[in-house]
């Protein structure tokens, strides 16, 4: 039995804080040469939420800025068909410059040629959000059991990672459980740390202090060696020189992490060694109550790589949350995020009866 104490029940399954975006991708066409691009609904927080309505059949909600301009409007259109319910802080565009939804620019890759991601978060609404921007009293009264935020959106501001961490208090008051990925995004701190005026040798240590903070309300930890080390200012081995981040290396650094963080119950990632874009090793582990699970590993065929990541956190939750046993946990997190990198676009386009099968160790044999 695990030491978390999840609500049994509540409005809300799972409650999500993140910035909704669109990705725009032009397939394996490169930028420059591509003429016509696929539309994603997306963001690593709402992504979740998705994923767990729609495949896992639990009810979610997201908490996010919306601009009310025809952009936000398709972005609530996708949000509504979902089944994901909203709670927006609305901003209103000038015509001009905005406030916007961010644009993720992200392609596919294919065989040698990596994918290739970049933004633009110029004036983004999500940026604006704050303390205060939400009534969290007045969400979580009736019922959240799970709250969900990343370092994503702890990135795009000084003012959001300060929400993020008024929202996990909210949420320990009302007995949620708090999921934190750390989603390390070096060039996203460098920003936020260059308009606060500090140096870009500043900016690590800055996101590691903030994002301290974070953690220290969190109960379930997502993140690889990198997000531990770099977001956290953790000791471990060389990430950087080092391709395959193996089990051992990353169950080594487990000790660190309570150390500093008692409060953590459960660490989880997903283990990835990547031979080309379109071919990958891919399994995932989790530390919970002190005992350490290892799924297996499989060979991917990678259509879309983006998204597999919150495909595993959103099937681990959903396992967690349904009082399933570690082990169960955690393959259904590795399945569901396995499955997510063999479609376009970020979110799960699978059933359950799908995952579970493949958990169970399924295969690609032609269902009839």
């Amino acid at each position: 039995m695990s030491s978390l104490k999840i609500p049994g029940a509540g409005a809300h399954d799972l409650l999500a804080l993140g910035a909704l975006v669109t990705r725009l991708d032009p397939g394996i066409i490169p930028f420059a040469e591509a003429n016509e691009y696929l539309l994603h609904v997306s963001g690593g927080e709402y992504n979740v939420a998705t994923n767990l309505s729609t495949c896992f059949g639990m009810k979610t909600a997201i908490a996010s800025a919306m601009v009310n301009y025809p952009i936000g409007k398709r972005i609530e259109a996708a949000v509504r068909k979902a089944g994901v319910t909203p709670y927006y802080k609305y901003f209103e565009h000038d015509g001009v410059r905005g406030p916007n939804m961010a644009i993720v620019w992200s392609d596919r890759g294919q065989g040698v040629r990596a994918p290739v991601v970049f933004y633009n978060r110029s004036n983004e609404a999500a940026q604006q959000l704050k303390p205060g921007s939400f009534n969290w009293d007045a969400i979580f009264k009736n019922g959240v059991r799970w709250f969900h935020s990343g370092g994503i959106f702890s990135a795009l501001s000084s003012t959001t990672s300060e929400l993020v961490i008024e929202a996990m208090q909210a949420a320990k008051k009302h007995g949620a459980i708090v999921s934190f990925d750390l989603n390390y995004r070096a060039k996203l701190w460098a920003i936020a740390a260059a308009e606060a005026g500090l140096s870009v040798s500043q900016a690590s240590e800055e996101a590691a202090k903030t994002l301290r903070k974070i953690v220290s309300y969190v109960d379930v930890l997502v993140g690889n060696e990198e997000d531990l080390q770099k977001g956290l200012g953790l000791k471990g081995q060389d990430v950087e020189t080092k391709g395959e981040l193996d089990a051992s290396a990353f169950f080594g650094m487990i000790e660190n992490v309570i150390k500093d963080f008692p409060n953590i119950k459960a660490v989880a990632t997903t283990l990835r060694e990547v031979h080309s874009t379109n071919r990958h090793s891919w399994s995932a582990v989790l530390w919970l109550d002190g005992k350490t699970y290892q799924a297996p590993a499989c060979e991917l065929d990678v259509y879309d790589r983006v998204g597999g990541g919150d495909g595993f956190a959103s099937g681990l939750f959903y396992g967690l949350m349904s009082g399933r046993a570690p082990e169960e946990c955690l393959r259904l997190g590795w399945a569901h995020g396995a499955l997510v990198t063999t479609t376009p676009g970020d979110t799960s386009m699978f059933s359950l009866d799908q995952v579970e099968a493949f958990a169970k160790g399924g295969s690609a044999r032609i269902q009839r």
